[in-house]
């Protein structure tokens, strides 16, 4: 199976979402770009208004306004959401160590979007300026401010981002009245992920354990199980995961002298913060990383944080199973 290019990946799956959507005559339409997905611009005065849309969220019910178009995101999931779903927001959060928008993305669907703060401390007066008719976040990022943004404008939470990031789309979609597009990019996802799973068992390489781990500035090095974003992915796409990783959590800590728990066939490390702040380059140089089998058979290979960690929505998903795809050879 050849693999997929980034553009090429955005360009079909796009398309196909914006099929689905244009099916839907309640929502507001919106020009395609040249990567296939819709600009978000706003609509003119003949076009028919949505009506309001009550949401269950995780606060509870929400009423927003029917197909919003100045929506601020406040994580990295919404802001995969809203760009996926073809909205581009007025003002996005970062994560805190993070100096840009994700790279997955084209600069310029990213180019408009105005900073608002780190992912967790928003500035509340920058995220007001904009006006917003929709505040999308989590409750792990933003309970504890949720009614100081909701007397912004209102604000759905999910109630974390992570493993269960496909159920959050559908709410993040119902919000942003873009229900058709979702499901649209729903079944291309689990397409891409069969087709993913049938290309590393022709290439007998579904039977390879990865092993995910991340530096984290100010947060040791960590490992992730099943109950994360890459790891669901992974999952399914068919992959194993080292015993050590092979449980239900999101991810969990070790020490420098319980590295060994890192190995696997193919070994998949990033880095959030400096390299040298978050201990990357000392655990890299160390004996026991030189030690671990994937190090000594050159299959210890770098990954975009803010991708395979961060990426967390359909967009991302996608780019995680076609990056997979490579590194184990299929």
């Amino acid at each position: 199976m050849p693999r997929i290019s980034r553009r090429t990946l955005l360009t079909g799956l796009g398309a196909g979402a914006l099929a689905a959507a244009a099916g839907c005559t309640t929502r507001r339409p919106a020009p395609p770009t040249a990567d296939g997905l819709s600009t978000g611009a706003t609509p003119s005065p003949a076009q028919v208004q949505v009506p309001p849309v009550t949401v269950n969220a995780a606060t509870g019910p929400v009423v927003v306004p029917g197909a919003p178009m100045r929506v601020v995101v406040l994580d990295t999931d919404v802001l995969d959401s809203a760009l996926t779903l073809g909205i581009t927001p007025v003002g996005a959060a970062l994560a805190g160590r993070d100096t840009g928008y994700p790279q997955y993305w084209p600069a310029s669907r990213t180019a408009g979007i105005r900073l608002v703060g780190p992912a967790g401390a928003p500035d509340l007066p920058t995220v007001r300026a904009l006006r917003p008719d929709l505040i999308l976040s989590n409750q792990a990022r933003d309970g504890d401010r949720y009614e100081q943004l909701r007397d912004i404008a209102p604000t759905v939470l999910t109630q974390t981002a992570g493993a269960p990031w496909k159920a959050n789309v559908q709410l993040h979609a119902q919000a942003l009245s873009r229900e058709a597009a979702a499901a649209a990019f729903a079944g291309a996802y689990q397409k891409h992920a069969g087709q993913v799973a049938q290309a590393l068992a022709a290439a007998k390489a579904s039977g390879r354990r990865v092993s995910l781990v991340r530096f984290v500035e100010g947060g040791g090095i960590r490992l992730f199980g099943r109950q994360s974003f890459p790891g669901t992915v992974l999952a399914d796409a068919q992959v194993g995961r080292p015993d050590a990783q092979n449980v239900d959590q999101s991810d969990f800590e070790i020490p420098l002298d319980q590295l060994a728990r890192a190995d696997g066939d193919l070994l998949l490390y990033a880095v959030y913060g400096g390299p040298e702040a978050s201990g990357a380059n000392a655990v890299l140089a160390s004996p026991g990383w030189q030690a671990l089998g994937a190090v000594r058979g050159h299959r210890a290979f770098p990954v975009d944080d803010q991708l395979w960690f961060q990426g967390i929505g359909y967009t991302g998903a996608n780019y995680l199973l076609d990056e997979l795809q490579r590194f184990l050879g299929a």
